[in-house]
């Protein structure tokens, strides 16, 4: 094994994975959201930085090639589990999480079936899009965790009537609920609408994948 900078960044990333479900074991909200949001951009940055110094610096391993979609995927798997275990299940984010993670189980197991011949299930660009667009929706559905708690905080103990007025600009907002609720639902929606669109490009890689491999999966 080769232990390059863009390798050791590839083991970060994937050890960072499973860290980021341990920041709500030992951490209480918001601040598990913060530093759940924190590791996984940092991480995330890290699926650019490791691919463009493999390139530049042409240290291109074999340990890298391997390790670089395990990472990706175990962050994305691990990201969406936390988000949709405290996101009460809402169906709107159930369904294009479940259709992610099912492309993700069948073409590791198409790739392990293959053996040898998996090489013909080369990455493409448009895979690529979608872990972009993975990255950026779970980046974004942690960010409404921040502001959601934060809203709730600075409402807790306030009369309904109160807060409605503030909201609605006839009080004076001294706490900021305005914003911090305009966050809330702007990072929320934003990466909903991202996430159907990641499940979108999902499904129609793991289809291109299929088709590909399909040549190899007959009997002769």
């Amino acid at each position: 094994m080769t232990w390059t900078i863009p390798n050791i960044l590839t083991v970060a990333r994937l050890l960072a994975a499973p860290g980021v479900a341990v920041m709500f074991l030992y951490f209480t909200r918001p601040y598990a959201d913060w530093f759940a949001l924190l590791l996984f951009t940092l991480a995330a940055l890290t699926d650019w930085v490791d691919g463009y110094l493999a390139r530049s610096w042409n240290q291109e391993t074999k340990l890298g090639a391997m390790l670089d979609p395990i990472a990706d995927k175990a962050m994305v798997v691990i990201a969406l589990m936390v988000i949709v275990g405290y996101s009460s299940m809402s169906p709107w984010l159930v369904l294009p999480s479940t259709v992610i993670l099912f492309r993700e189980v069948f073409v590791s197991g198409l790739r392990e079936f293959l053996g040898d011949t998996a090489g013909t299930l080369k990455v493409t660009k448009l895979a690529k899009w979608k872990t972009t667009a993975q990255m950026v929706a779970i980046a974004l559905l942690f960010g409404q965790g921040v502001f959601e708690h934060y809203f709730g905080i600075s409402i807790l103990g306030m009369d309904d009537q109160i807060v409605a007025q503030i909201l609605a600009g006839d009080a004076p907002d001294d706490f900021g609920l305005g914003w911090k609720l305009q966050g809330m639902i702007w990072s929320g929606n934003a990466g909903l609408i991202l996430l159907w669109v990641a499940a979108a490009l999902t499904f129609i890689t793991g289809v291109d994948y299929f088709l590909k491999a399909r040549p190899h999966l007959k009997d002769d």
